[in-house]
């Protein structure tokens, strides 16, 4: 009978060990070192620092390297790249990986074992969150409420539960690399060629790409100009092209559209749910509220609430909401249901983490903070609207500029992108000279020329240019749309 493998690592102690199966990470490295295709049933999900030996780890890295490299991973080829002076019991390294191999069977039991050792890793992890939880709370620094410690807690367990690591650290250009190729090559796949989630309005999807993922967005204007329609477009365009698919994890993941979690700190859920079916429907929002609809427009608004409630769009309606309270029910939402695009409306009406009341400009630049670290750690595009300052309607050019953003310093310094919502109509009908007159003339050429028209203004863009996307826009049913120019229409005969 074979002499059985050496055990390495600690000796045995009086303490509770950290859950771990050395036996289970020598039978997986040897069946990958004699059947190199035992790698590919786990490499999916199995990184080196799931291993709790440090050796068995480095082992796994080293022969990971070379199988992707398409060699051959076996004790004698990975020998090299080994410490060759540590020893394991009274074996070198050389022969440790000899006898790793030597005692492998088969590869059949590959993905139970990297299974194995993928539970235990994370049961590990688990114990170190709990521990530094128990240490934190009975040794609290003085400017840490327990509030902040949830949050974290919380955040650090997200991490877990969607990478199986937390505090990654550092990454490898190479694997950045990958990840960028990832994206071009899923852009190229995708319908219309775009690296993002298509909003649905062309003229912007092609300035953008689509909303990229870690991406804020703030979306800006004055009121009246529609910023909340752009956002409630974006939104039911996204969800209702959603087209999902399950992760091997058994985690949903978007083909197209996307899952979309709106917050809207400004209106109620059902304000919010008659806006939307009155943009599909094209029944005017006012109507629908006084009941001045017949009996065609119900059976409309009946067939498109209908075709609403199957769409991926959840709606949180809670005002004042913090920025913590918004991130916990975000990664709650993301773990439950999937989560595409987030989308809050809007930022002035949220609330810090109460350190900064006296002093609002650090109170928002928190709260953009805050939504721009979600944004990267859900991996989604946030957008926020936010409203802009008075010092724009005491300009005779009433387009905005990133200076007009309240509390601008940490928005424009925070966004990803920023547009600007802009309609000219909505300035001219409400400046109407006197009836007659030469400048009515010319104010009433000014506004048909602008009426049903709109501009979104992208005035920052990390990944691109900034310019101007004309749009159409529907006042009575407050929808947006793609702008038909007359250089893009048929010809036209007299």
């Amino acid at each position: 009978m074979a002499e059985a493998l050496p055990r390495i690592g600690k000796e045995e102690s009086p303490y509770r060990a950290a859950p771990h199966n050395v036996e289970v990470e020598q039978a997986l490295l040897g069946a990958i070192l004699v059947n190199n295709d035992a790698f590919y049933r786990v490499s999916d999900f199995l990184l080196p620092g799931h291993f709790m030996e440090p050796l068995h780890g480095e082992i796994y890295r080293v022969a990971s390297e070379m199988i992707r490299a398409t060699k051959t991973a076996n004790p004698v080829t990975i020998k090299t790249f080994l410490p060759a002076d540590e020893k394991i019991g009274d074996m070198s390294v050389a022969q440790y990986l000899a006898r790793l191999a030597a005692e492998a069977t088969t590869i059949i039991n590959a993905q139970d074992y990297g299974n194995s050792i993928y539970d235990l890793a994370t049961r590990r992890t688990l114990i170190t969150i709990g521990e530094d939880m128990v240490n934190i709370a009975y040794d609290a620094p003085v400017d840490t409420s327990p509030i902040m410690q949830i949050e974290d807690a919380e955040r650090r367990l997200f991490e877990l539960a969607e990478t199986g690591t937390s505090d990654a650290g550092f990454n490898t250009f190479g694997t950045a690399m990958n990840i960028a190729l990832d994206m071009a090559a899923a852009a190229y796949q995708r319908d219309g060629g775009l690296s993002g989630i298509a909003t649905g309005i062309n003229a912007l999807d092609t300035r953008m790409g689509g909303l990229q993922p870690s991406d804020l967005i703030i979306v800006a204007g004055r009121p009246g100009m529609g910023k909340t329609s752009l956002a409630t477009n974006f939104a039911f365009n996204i969800a209702h092209n959603y087209r999902g698919d399950v992760e091997s994890d058994g985690s949903p993941t978007a083909l197209e559209g996307g899952v979309v979690g709106f917050f809207s700190l400004e209106m109620s859920a059902e304000q919010l749910a008659t806006r939307i079916v009155s943009e599909q429907a094209e029944i005017s929002s006012s109507k629908i509220r006084r009941g001045e609809i017949t009996e065609a427009d119900f059976s409309k608004l009946t067939i498109c609430a209908g075709e609403m409630q199957r769409i991926p769009l959840f709606i949180d309606e809670t005002g004042g909401i913090s920025i913590a309270q918004l991130a916990a029910r975000a990664r709650r939402l993301k773990r439950q249901k999937g989560l595409d695009v987030l989308i809050v409306d809007y930022i002035q009406l949220m609330q810090g983490s109460g350190r900064a009341q006296s002093n609002r400009v650090q109170e928002v630049t928190e709260i953009t903070t805050g939504l721009k670290a979600l944004a990267k750690e859900l991996n989604i595009p946030v957008i926020a609207l936010s409203q802009l300052s008075r010092q724009v309607e005491s300009r005779d050019n009433k387009r905005p500029q990133l200076s007009d953003l309240r509390e601008s310093g940490s928005i424009e310094q925070d966004a990803d992108v920023v547009l600007f919502v802009y309609r000219e109509e909505y300035y001219l009908q409400n400046a109407e000279p006197k009836v007659g007159t030469e400048e009515w003339l010319k104010w009433d050429e000014n506004l048909r020329q602008a009426k049903g028209k709109a501009e979104v203004i992208i005035a920052k863009q990390r990944h691109g240019p900034t310019g101007n996307a004309k749009l159409g826009f529907q006042a009575e049913f407050t929808r947006f749309t793609d702008l038909l120019e007359d250089d893009h229409l048929p010809d036209r005969y007299e």
